[in-house]
């Protein structure tokens, strides 16, 4: 299973950006993000203390269940 950063990464460098892209290219540059985990809670908690802007934790979730429907299948 691949971790999540890595499915994240996926999304970077989109012309114009969007949410989706803002939070890819944000952990990209983030060298404390925790880029092997695949742990809902790991990654949670750190982007609450870590918020790079309003929206991202609606973002993560989004993205979590689009990462977790690609890995289960």
């Amino acid at each position: 299973m691949r971790s999540f950063y890595q499915f994240l990464m996926t999304f970077r460098g989109k012309k114009p950006p969007d949410d989706q892209s803002r939070l890819a290219d944000w952990v990209f540059f983030d060298h404390d993000f925790p880029k092997h985990s695949s742990d809902y809670d790991e990654i949670s908690n750190y982007l609450e203390w870590n918020s790079p802007f309003p929206a991202a934790l609606a973002v993560f979730d989004e993205l979590w269940d689009k990462y977790k429907l690609k890995e289960d299948n």
